[in-house]
């Protein structure tokens, strides 16, 4: 039995979770993401829990049984609680600007580098740190990643953008001729 998919996922109160033959509904305060049903898996909702059962033990859907119980729980909990990831922009005549659902950065490069977040997920800036926050964990980490990707930090001086949790390992620069 698969160690995530045979748990139970907890459903709290003023959220509902509507089971359909391709998709899972989650709606909450924060507002309602739509979940798709895995092959050969089946959520059952129970009172206050949600289970994830599957056809078989074959290992696609092993894989399946515990995909389908950990998208189900990262919706619930970004109907409830939602997700943000921090970054922050270091280096010399570095800025950053906007907010919202659009950036402006001054990277280093000759142009400023704008950056729009799709919908549902906002930007919100403070001197040197961006937060992206929104209800959708993939959506989340894939604009967070986006935005890293525009200047990476390097591992020399450590300038660019890095996760605020990131740590750079850094390199030693020139030793000098003997």
């Amino acid at each position: 039995m698969s160690r995530i998919g045979k748990q139970p996922v907890e459903i709290p109160a003023g959220v509902t979770i509507t089971v359909g033959d391709k998709e899972i509904t989650v709606a909450g305060p924060k507002g309602q993401l739509i979940v798709p049903v895995q092959p050969k898996t089946k959520v059952t909702v129970e009172g206050a829990t949600a289970t994830v059962t599957r056809e078989d033990d074959e290992p696609k859907s092993r894989a399946w049984h515990g995909l389908q119980r950990a998208l189900l729980n990262n919706a619930v909990i970004g109907v409830t609680k939602g997700y943000e990831k921090k970054l922050e922009i270091n280096g010399v005549g570095y800025r950053l600007s906007g907010g919202g659902q659009e950036i402006e950065m001054a990277l280093g490069f000759s142009h400023p580098v704008k950056y729009k977040a799709p919908e549902g997920v906002q930007l919100t800036t403070n001197k040197m740190e961006i937060t992206v926050s929104g209800i959708d964990k993939q959506k989340v980490g894939q604009v967070a990643a986006e935005i890293r990707s525009l200047k990476k930090p390097e591992p020399y001086k450590g300038k660019g953008i890095k996760y605020a949790d990131e740590v750079i390992l850094r390199k030693a620069g020139k030793a000098g001729s003997k």
